[in-house]
């Protein structure tokens, strides 16, 4: 009898890896989510922040619209991307945040330590001169080391755009 157990789990159990792999397969080219449109980054200023991502930064605006009760949905893109929205958050009370959240967000976006992001560049030497002549704050200067030679853009500080 054992036996028979074990062998009917075994045909359960192979049976059921069977069915898995039929729907993974069946699956593999039916991504559930197929890409990112929308990202937050927030801010404390929106006109500053609109200011650097286009001026600076020469990204392009996708939407600029009032919402409403002072309210403003601000997205930007980098000009190569323009399939992704970068939504400029205004963090003030009401709506999404009490007094409370507000005072914690403000102290993190103040400090430069709330939230990250890599964007890249064909030379990242002459991107960090330009923007470095642009006024742009880096939290350190840019080394020729193994991560510089990454197209990457190199830290740079932003500080809420207050």
């Amino acid at each position: 009898m054992v036996g028979s157990k074990n062998s009917n789990f075994e045909e359960a159990t192979l049976s059921f890896m069977a069915d898995i792999c039929v729907i993974i397969d069946n699956l593999k080219d039916k991504a559930i989510i197929s890409k990112m449109t929308h990202v937050c980054v927030y801010v404390l200023n929106q006109d500053s922040a609109y200011d650097f991502y286009t001026n600076k930064l020469g990204f392009k605006v996708n939407t600029d619209a009032p919402m409403g009760e002072g309210n403003r949905w601000l997205t930007v893109s980098p000009p190569e991307q323009p399939e992704l929205e970068i939504t400029l958050f205004l963090v003030k009370e009401g709506g999404m945040f009490d007094k409370a959240t507000v005072k914690t967000m403000t102290e993190l976006i103040k400090k430069g330590t709330f939230g990250a992001a890599v964007f890249e560049c064909n030379d990242i030497y002459a991107t960090y001169e330009e923007l470095k002549s642009k006024g742009v704050v880096f939290k350190k200067a840019l080394l020729k080391s193994f991560m510089a030679m990454k197209p990457f853009l190199w830290t740079i500080q932003v500080i809420g755009f207050h």
